[in-house]
């Protein structure tokens, strides 16, 4: 019985084959290799059976099936028995020969069965076999496919066979007139050949040792004659490679006469081949056989055919390999093998022949003969031995070759030289020199050169030659004395700077390596090594070149580490400051990166270690040599210029240090000969370097300076100069410029005590000599620019010493008037229509730090300097725009950055200024300059001229200390101007405006007696009011214009007033029109704020004010209006409202502006709102409307009265000063709009109003939408932020919730965030609003009863409830609303009793009786056709079960169990989810019926397992939950735990794996039900959800992997295998997948 079953089951799995799905067809494949594992030969007879009984099967399903016994055989190959082995090998035999033509999925198959069962029954598959391989009868192709397969996989068992093979095959060579026979031939000959190899290679192991080659020889002779004869000559590409294949291996065995006496024509004609075939693999590979089997027999003939092998297998390597083809570099290593094969046979003949080969003309020849090299000097060492210096002198062309691709080459050349000793001979400084060159390359020469596709880019070259001398210095032993003190050599010529890192690195390790054999103090021998740079040469290398750390791939960390290693050789008093500091400074480094690291502070980090070594070797002589091999590197440099300055300041920093005063001059005096004066890098290098030596060589600085303009060098230089004409001039102009600069920087870094004595008398007096200027009396004006900027500069430095000395005592600047004179001539000079040069900005950054000084400047020089800095600067043309500034790139980003440091350089001058005059007075006077610039009609004037003033008073309120209380006087005046320019047409003027305004709020404060810090509320809403004014739009000017006067208005004194009016009205001639009507907005905002200006005027004139504002746009027309409707209002409102209401909808902007008028006084506005809702709840919301078109239909119509007065609200509420009275009202305004919203949801427009709406929005955009229920809404949304509940507006508009109540299906989910809202941000407001909403829940109205139920069963959700003691009185409520009429008021009843869950939990357990029979009641609600009621009673039954007492729900367990098991597999995915939730919750209060629920729990195991396949995310969650808490109620560890480890809601489950576990420990656990876990997995067979028809399979098929063999005989075999035979054809592979595995599986229960 079990037999017929697994045959069945086979029979079954075959017959699915001819499934078109190939993952199935895999699946297949896989449970037939399974039922295989199990029962082998049965397995193998039923496919064999099967086989011959279909014998119409095509041929692609077969293969399926053969390929499945093949896997059988080779896995239980040693299980076979021979009867079985026989079937299999009959059946493989004939399927593989049944078709005469080739058919090669199929045979191939068949023939491999046969390979697997001749790896143990050889004797049984050749004595098959050798049945269809008859003498004289051409074999089919696939048998000699099948011999040559089984002579590689068994060789001690095949070869035994061959000699007779191959004795009936040699005749069948002739016969073969196909070219696939032809090819098979080749095939077995060559497998045959290399399984003979191999038996005579193991002879030992062989089963017969007597085996020899002779006796394979002749017949392969013979074969080897029809091959090449015959068949090499043939046409076919395919062929011809088939037969140089087997030609290598039968070369080995072919009689070593025969082949001697062959070579002469096979090596030619092997040779032959490469002209016709461009895959040369095969040709290669092969010829290298026949040249090792010659070699071994010792051949003569090589010798002859040696210059035609090398002339062919030459051009091989030079032809380039591509690597994406790889038999192109397989067949390169061939022929490489073939040079090393010829090399170890003829060295001095391929020597001859390779080495002239390097002077080719041709790049690919000398690459390919560098490879070649290469290959030979590895493989044939000891034969290349004594040709050595033969080979290095041949490689001196090559070194000097600039092809890229060579000089690779001869890097790999070099590398392996350094493995086999070369470098050790003469001749191997020059290989290393070349390496070190490569790597100085440049590694950015791609991007310079244009691209050469046969080249290989020099960085790529740089790369290798990095690489492997870091190599050759770590791995090679023999190379550390050929490397060390070598590579020192070549860190201080400049044009290795590129190889510098790879450099250090490698002298740093090896260095590090001889330090361990404990050289330290003879680390470098400089009485054996002349060449090597002095101490003093590395260490100003090393140091310099550390300045820019990141050049040249870090470059810095490595200088650094050599340095310190080398500390010892650079004197020995260095241990112990280096070992601390160079490891800090490396650090440093590889903390930062290129961007964040500042060079300023790297260098000065650098010169203080240089500084602190000087110290610590503390002699002299050392110093004296140090310095002068700095100085003797500073012409290496050129082209370095940043290098060159840092090495400029080392040497000033080195000259500090050093005793010898005749030193430090004639070092001093080399340095200004031998500068070049032409370079700005130059002349800051060395007036810093004068500079720093300055610090302890003041005298001799200064001195130096004046000898060297007296000089002969520096005459000699002018007339040098003058030579050439053009210029000399110039030239003369850059030496004089450099002096001008050392002075001052000799003045700023010179010690302040002894330098200000010196300031007039030597270093200005010597200053303007250079300069030739009026300040001493001649007239000679230079327009040299560098000129200008280094005497700007050098002042600057000498302000900025004398202000930094004065600190000690008194200077009078006698000198600062003309000084300050000057620079107003060098601005005054520079021309107006463009910003070329620095000139303004540092000649005002120079006056910044005179102004400073004493004297005092006097009025005229003052006015003159502030005048002509503001005419030069504000009036500059302004930038160009961004589109045309990106065409220039980074010229016009230097422009860019060059007018904004003017623009701060003037900002500090005029503060400079200021703070000489820190009163009003000052303030006024500096804005007497600044006023018609702040007024300019043009906008870049303006706008520069406001920002300045910003930044002044910024600057004066942070200087300002008021010792006495007194008034500001201007006050008025200053706001006056700047206030208007809040709405300026430039958005940058209008947020400086504000800050104007700001500052001066605060001056006046502090003027008030307030301390600088305090913080004024009003004023500081001046900086939230600034994002108003980033739009142009007037509408938002307007409103932040109008909030800033209320500020200003609320802030300033009253003696003030009338001054700021005056000045405002003044304001109304401003050429900027938006100034205009900011002046007056803010006069009107004055005249509200402080008091009655205007007249009162007549109430009826309404009508009229209404048509003026039509009329006419003025802002005085719109300031009278609002104020007399405002006062029109206080006196009679009722009149006021009924007129405005009577305004045609939708209100115009006019009306809207008087509406907004009405909300100034919260009094006024509370009595006004207050008839307004009075309006809104008189009428009825809506009239039903039938509808003709819709047959009985109807429609609901807004009534008008309502919703003008809604829209009146919203008018009013939207002003900001409405919030007094909006908060005063809140309670009955929120309930009655938000009862508005309820009553508008899906209500239309009356026809007359649809019409005039769709009118209004064609002339223009209406001020908001007139749809009754959008109107509420925003209205609703209003009076919350206008009623401090920003917050809850927020979090409403934020969750979409404004959308959701406007819509008729979502309403009550709207409403649901409104609630949520209320509760977390305006608890407080919550009391009053639910009793006012508490007796709508008995209205007329549907809607009003879902929003109420809606609001407060949210409200139940928050613990603010409990708090506010309305918990009682809403659940109350709630409960009796589950007979409502209306199912979506039960539904939300119901949701909000289950809130009480997270909202007041600890009152739960005391109405858990009541709650829960409330829930049931839900679960059982008769009308509820699409369970909405349910499933809410279920999802909040979910929420309570965590609080109520265990009694209360045990007596309703079993009840509830039942009644949510059918929503499991609902269609709805929230029913399932939340019926599957509600069990897991249920599983805690099981103890007490422990039994009773656990059977429960089995009920729902299955469902909930292949759910966890559901297409929901949310479902698969759910089940996850439940499941987990299902595990400890099973009674099974491993299960529990598995289910809470694998089932964590924030884990991915890998599902085939883990119900592989899960039912693993079903089976140990509860193995007796099997059949009903089973029978339950068939119910879902029918699933209309794939992946769950998918897991049903599996799960059964896990089930039946892990079952103990004595409950098997519980299932009902023959229903399941139906069961899945049936699903077998489900139309989705992967389903048909599962099962064929699970039909694979069935077999352990058979």
């Amino acid at each position: 019985m079990t037999e017929s079953r697994i045959k069945r089951l086979a029979t079954t799995l075959m017959d699915a084959t001819t499934d078109k799905d190939p993952l199935v067809q895999e699946q297949i494949y896989n449970a037939l290799c399974y039922l295989g594992e199990s029962e082998p030969e049965e397995i193998l007879n039923s496919c064999d059976e099967y086989l011959r009984q279909h014998d119409k099967l095509a041929y692609p399903h077969r293969v399926i099936i053969l390929k499945a016994m093949e896997t059988v055989v080779k896995n239980n190959i040693a299980l076979l028995d021979k009867s079985t082995a026989k079937v299999v090998i009959f059946l493989a035999s004939n399927e593989m020969t049944k078709s005469k033509e080739v058919i090669r999925d199929w045979q191939q198959a068949a023939s491999n069965v046969l390979v697997a069962v001749g790896q143990r029954f050889i004797n049984k598959v050749m004595e098959e076999v050798l049945t269809k391989f008859q003498p004289g009868i051409l074999p089919h192709y696939f048998v000699m496919q099948t011999f040559a397969n089984l002579s590689v996989s068994n060789v001690f068992g095949m070869v035994p066979f061959l000699n007779s093979i191959l004795g009936t095959m040699l005749p069948m060579l002739g016969m073969a007139k196909q070219d696939h026979m032809k090819s098979v031939f080749c095939y077995a000959l060559q497998h045959f050949s290399e399984s003979i190899q191999e038996y005579l290679a193991n002879l030992d192991k062989a089963p017969d040792p007597t085996v020899r080659k002779d006796t394979f020889s002749n017949e392969i002779f013979s074969a080897y004659e029809v091959l090449f004869n015959s068949w090499l000559q043939h046409r076919e590409a395919k062929l011809r490679l088939a037969v140089v294949e087997a030609l290598g291996p039968m070369s080995y065995l072919m009689p070593s006469e025969k082949l001697e006496e062959q070579l002469p024509k096979l090596i030619p004609g092997i040779l032959a081949l490469y002209k016709k075939h461009t895959e040369a693999f095969y040709i290669s590979k092969s010829l290298c056989q026949i040249l090792e089997a010659s070699v071994n027999i010792g051949s003569r003939s090589l010798d002859v055919q040696l210059d035609s092998l090398l002339g062919t297998l030459h051009p091989q390597i030079c032809a380039p390999a591509d690597p994406s083809v790889p038999l192109t570099v397989k067949s390169h290593t061939e022929v490489l093998r073939c040079f090393t094969v010829l090399a170890c046979s003829f060295p001095d003949r391929v020597l001859a022949f390779l080495l002239p080969k390097l002077e080719s003309s041709n790049e690919r020849t000398r690459v390919g003969t560098l490879l070649i090299m290469r290959q030979i000097i590895n493989s044939a060492a000891s034969q290349m031995e004594i040709k050595k210096p033969f080979i290095l002198s041949s490689m001196k062309l090559p070194l000097q070759d600039s092809n890229n691709k060579v000089k690779r080459a001869v890097v790999q050349v070099i590398s392996a030289m350094a493995h086999h000793g070369y470098l050790e001979q003469p001749g191997g400084e020059a290989m290393m020199e070349f390496l070190v060159r490569q790597c100085a390359l440049p590694s950015d020469a791609p991007k310079k050169q244009p691209p050469d596709a046969d080249d290989l880019a020099s960085d790529s070259v740089q790369s290798i030659s990095v690489n492997t001398l870091f190599l050759l210095s770590t791995t090679v032993d023999r190379m550390n004395n050929v490397l060390w003190p070598y590579l020192l050599e070549f860190v201080t010529p400049i044009q290795f700077t590129n190889a510098l890192t790879p450099l250090c690195k490698s002298l740093m390790y090896l260095a590090m390596k001889k330090q361990e054999e404990g050289e330290n103090s003879s680390l470098i021998r400089y009485d054996l090594n002349a060449n090597l740079p002095s101490p003093y040469a590395l260490t100003t290398r090393l140091l310099v070149v550390s300045s820019q750390p990141y050049v040249g791939d870090c470059r810095g960390t490595a200088a650094l580490r050599l340095l310190n290693v080398l500390h010892y050789s650079v004197h020995p008093a260095l241990d112990q400051l280096w070992s601390k500091k160079v490891p800090l400074l490396v650090e440093h480094i590889e903390e930062n990166t290129e961007k964040s690291l500042s060079q300023k502070e790297w260098e000065e980090k650098l010169l203080l270690f240089l500084q602190e070594t000087l110290a610590a070797v503390s002699d002299n002589t050392w110093i004296c040599h140090f310095v002068t091999e700095m100085c003797r590197q500073l012409n290496s440099y050129n082209g370095f210029p940043l290098e060159k300055n840092f090495l400029y300041k080392c040497i000033g920093t080195t000259l500090g240090a050093c005793a010898s005063k005749d030193l430090v001059q004639k070092q001093l005096q080399e340095l200004l000969e031998t500068a070049r004066y032409h370079e700005e890098a130059e002349r800051e290098g060395l007036a810093s370097c004068f500079g720093i030596c300055a610090i302890n060589h003041l005298e001799e600085t200064l001195a130096k300076l004046e000898d060297f303009v007296r000089s002969d060098v520096f005459k000699k230089s002018v007339g040098l100069f003058s030579i050439f004409k053009d210029r000399s001039e110039t030239e003369v102009e850059k030496i004089k410029s450099t002096l001008i600069l050392c002075y001052g920087y000799v003045a700023a870094y010179a010690p302040k005590e002894l330098v200000l004595s010196r300031i007039e008398t030597d270093i200005l007096k010597n200053i303007f000599q250079y300069f030739n200027t009026k300040v001493l009396g001649i007239k000679v004006e230079t327009k040299d620019l560098t000129l200008k900027l280094c005497l700007i500069r050098s002042i600057c430095m000498i302000s900025q010493a004398i202000y930094n000395g004065v600190k000690c005592g008194d200077f009078i600047f006698s000198r600062k008037a003309e000084l300050v004179a000057q620079m107003v001539e060098f601005i005054k000079a520079e021309p107006l229509e463009a910003m070329r040069t620095p000139v303004r900005q540092r000649a005002m950054i120079t006056c910044t730090y005179l102004v400073i000084l004493e004297p005092h400047l006097s009025d005229p020089d003052r006015t003159e300097l502030i005048d002509t800095c503001l005419a030069n600067v504000l009036a500059l043309p302004p930038l160009e725009p961004t589109k045309e500034r990106d065409e220039n790139g980074g010229d016009a980003l230097h422009k860019e950055m060059l007018y904004g440091d003017t623009i701060s350089a003037l900002k500090d001058l005029l503060k400079s200024l200021l703070q000489r005059n820190l009163t009003p007075h000052g303030l006024q006077d500096m804005f007497a300059h600044l006023g018609p610039w702040i007024k300019s009609n043009k906008e870049h004037e303006r706008e520069r001229a406001v920002e300045v003033s910003a930044a002044l008073l910024d600057f004066y309120l942070s200087k300002l200390n008021v010792s006495t209380v007194i008034p500001f006087y201007n006050l008025g005046v200053l706001i006056a101007l700047f206030s208007p320019r809040c709405s300026d047409s430039l958005a940058s003027v209008r947020q400086h405006a504000v800050d104007c305004v700001y500052c001066l709020l605060y001056i006046q404060l502090c003027y008030e007696g307030f301390a600088r810090d305090h913080r004024d509320e009003m004023v500081e809403g001046l900086k939230a009011l600034k994002k108003g004014l980033e739009e142009p739009d007037f509408t938002i000017l307007f409103h932040t214009c109008n909030n800033i006067a209320m500020v200003i208005g609320k802030r300033v004194p009253p003696d003030q007033l009338m001054s700021l009016l005056l000045a405002m009205f003044e304001g109304l001639a401003d050429p900027d029109k938006n100034c205009s009507r900011a002046a007056t907005v803010m006069i009107n905002s004055l005249l509200k704020e402080r008091g009655g200006v205007l007249q009162e005027k007549v109430p009826d004139i309404m009508s009229i004010i209404h048509s003026k504002l039509e009329e006419v746009d003025e802002e005085h027309i719109r300031k009278a209006a609002q104020q007399t409707v405002y006062i029109l209002a206080s006196q009679h409102k009722s009149v006021v409202v009924s007129s405005l209401l009577g305004s045609s909808l939708p209100f115009d902007s006019h009306a809207c502006t008087m509406w907004r008028s009405l909300a100034t006084e919260p009094t006024l506005t509370s009595q006004i709102l207050e008839q307004l809702l009075e309006k809104v709840n008189r009428d009825v919301p809506y009239k039903e409307s039938k509808c003709f078109l819709l047959g009985s239909g109807s429609e609901r119509i807004a009534t008008p009265l309502p919703l003008a007065a809604t829209c009146a609200l919203y008018e009013i509420m939207s002003a900001p000063e409405s919030g007094a009275a909006v908060l005063g009202l809140y309670p009955p305004l929120f309930v009655t709009l938000l009862l508005r919203v309820s009553c508008t949801v899906g209500v239309q427009l009356p026809k007359n109003l649809q019409s005039r709406e769709r009118r209004s929005s064609s002339h223009g955009p209406a001020p908001r939408s007139l749809h009754p229920c959008s109107c509420a809404v925003e209205t609703l949304k209003v009076m919350l932020l206008r009623g401090g509940s920003e917050e809850v507006a927020r979090a409403v508009g934020s969750a979409g919730g404004w959308e959701l109540m406007a819509s008729p299906e979502r309403h009550h989910d709207g409403i649901t965030v409104l609630a949520r809202a209320m509760a977390r941000h305006a608890g407080p407001r919550l009391p009053l609003i639910v009793k006012n909403l508490v007796p709508t829940l008995s209205s007329v109205f549907d809607s009003q009863r879902i929003t109420t139920t809606a609001f407060f069963a949210e409200l139940l959700n928050s613990n603010v409830v409990n708090d506010l003691i309305l918990l009682e009185t809403i659940m109350d409520n709630m409960t009796g609303r589950q007979k409502d009429a209306c199912m979506l008021v039960r539904m939300l009843a119901l949701r909000g009793l289950g809130n009480i869950a997270s909202g007041s939990p600890e009152k739960v357990r005391k109405h858990g009786a009541k709650l829960l029979a409330s829930m049931v009641n839900g679960m059982d609600d008769k009308d509820d056709p699409h369970n909405l009621v349910a499933l809410e009673a279920m999802s909040s039954l979910s929420k309570l079960l965590d609080h109520v007492e265990d009694r209360d729900v045990q007596s309703m367990l079993l009840h509830i169990a039942i009644r949510i098991r059918p929503f499991f597999d609902s269609e709805q995915p929230d029913l399932r989810q939340s019926s599957i939730v509600l069990f897991g919750n249920l599983t805690k209060f099981s103890e007490g019926s422990c039994e009773v629920f656990f059977e429960q729990i089995l009920n729902g195991l299955v469902t909930l397992l292949l759910h966890l396949q559901d297409p929901k995310p949310e479902v698969v969650k759910a089940c996850k939950f439940a499941l987990r808490m299902c595990g400890p109620s099973m009674g099974c560890e491993g299960l529990c735990d598995m289910f809470l480890n694998h089932l964590r809601e924030d884990r991915s489950l890998h599902y085939g794996e883990f119900m592989n576990n899960v039912c693993k420990h079903l089976m140990q656990s509860y193995p007796e039900m099997l059949n009903r876990l089973i029978l339950t997995n068939l119910f879902y067979f029918k699933s209309n959800w794939v992946d769950i028809r998918a897991a049903a399979p599996m799960f059964i098929g896990f089930l039946v992997l892990h079952v103990d063999e004595d409950h098997c005989q519980q299932v009902d075999l023959d229903q399941l295998i139906s069961a899945l035979n049936l699903l077998l054809k489900d139309p989705v592979p992967a389903v048909r997948v599962k099962v064929a595995e699970t039909l694979g599986r069935l077999v352990r229960i058979l």
